[in-house]
């Protein structure tokens, strides 16, 4: 395996070469450099961006791997010779050069996606990934094909990858400036009111891959009003993270100030209860945790057989409840109960929607949502 400080330093060495140059391709192949910067700026697939800087840093570092061959723990006989662990690459250097620069690029490795998921085969023009769009997994079969065959080089496609994806960030964050800058213009002289903000967080809502709001619904009420409550919210596990892997009880989790004990923790579902999920939450109880609510939040409507077989727990838990809310009646209920510090909460809850990483929120939804802003408060 490489060199961590090696690598390091080949890929800082990258960005700065893509930095010295951002105006100018390091591809001088037009066709080439056309499938590259659809591969990386792919909006829809942020995992090819990925996969290619590990693939071309693992050749850089040894340029005697194929680097039509990323899975060498899938590989048996002959074809294990020259390959590499592209997944090694992704996520102990590649995965630490996006944190660094704030790259917009996927938060998991590219190798646990679909189209490259436990693959035995190299990686040649002829085969068929599965995944989507096509079009992307084509191009990137092509870019390895070329990189092979010596007529595009690694070091070219990692600094021009680099080059794309700073252009990309730098973009973005205009953008989201721009939009800032016109909420604040044009904000009316009133503050919206708490059916305004409820209106608001439903319409962002019903956007796409909206899975993640209601997370930051709960979290930015909790911060909002934490002095009042005398309680925080302890921690925001991430987006595609399991429960499992965090020794987490939810999505979050609540604590008394000035105590890290979990008092009472939410689950987020994009989907209606069931109560499988129910029996879930108890199995979690069961093992040890001591909360005193475990909050079930859904946008879909609450059946009301599982809201009862969740309320006929708490005699069995020894005192410790199980409730499921609907997302928008929980903020409806809380703004009215807060009103005075309804702005606070949509001023926490912008703050989490645009500081949340790409898989969480991506950057169409953090735009929609100012742009949601900005038009509710011009209508004050």
């Amino acid at each position: 395996m490489s060199n961590n400080q090696d690598c390091s330093k080949l890929l800082e060495a990258a960005v700065q070469r893509a930095t010295a140059r951002l105006q100018d391709s390091f591809i001088t192949d037009s066709a080439l450099r056309e499938k590259l910067a659809y591969v990386i700026n792919c909006p829809s697939n942020r995992a090819g961006a990925r996969f290619l800087m590990a693939g071309t840093l693992a050749k850089l570092d040894d340029p005697k791997l194929d680097i039509r061959k990323p899975f060498i723990e899938v590989y048996t006989g002959a074809a294990k010779k020259n390959a590499y662990s592209g997944r090694g690459y992704d996520e102990q250097h590649v995965f630490d050069l996006i944190r660094k620069h704030r790259l917009p690029c996927s938060a998991t490795t590219a190798f646990l996606t679909p189209g490259f998921r436990t693959k035995n085969v190299v990686l040649t023009k002829d085969q068929k990934l599965r995944g989507r769009p096509a079009e992307m997994y084509e191009h990137i079969l092509e870019i390895l094909d070329a990189i092979h065959k010596g007529n595009l080089s690694a070091h070219d496609v990692l600094d021009e990858s680099i080059r794309l994806l700073i252009l990309e960030r730098d973009q973005r964050q205009k953008r989201l400036k721009t939009l800032l800058e016109g909420l604040r213009k044009d904000a009316g002289e009133l503050p919206l009111s708490s059916e305004d903000i409820v209106n608001l967080i439903e319409q962002h809502l019903q956007c796409k891959h909206a899975s993640r709001l209601p997370v930051l619904i709960v979290a930015a009420a909790y911060r909002a009003a934490a002095e009042r409550l005398g309680e925080k919210v302890l921690r925001l596990n991430a987006h595609n993270a399991a429960d499992k892997q965090t020794g987490a009880l939810g999505d979050v989790e609540i604590t008394l100030l000035g105590d890290d004990k979990i008092v009472t923790t939410y689950e987020m579902k994009d989907k209606i209860v069931a109560q499988g999920d129910i029996d879930i939450a108890i199995e979690k109880i069961a093992q040890g945790a001591t909360i005193q609510n475990f909050i079930f939040i859904t946008t879909e409507a609450v059946d009301p057989e599982v809201r009862a077989y969740a309320t006929a727990q708490y005699a069995e838990l020894g005192g410790i409840e199980i409730a499921i809310l609907d997302c928008i009646a929980f903020l409806r209920h809380f703004l009215h109960l807060f009103h005075r510090i309804r702005m606070d909460f949509l001023n926490q809850y912008q703050e989490l929607v645009l500081n949340e990483p790409e898989s969480g929120v991506n950057q169409a939804l953090k735009e929609a949502f100012l742009a949601l802003r900005k038009t509710a408060e011009a209508m004050e």
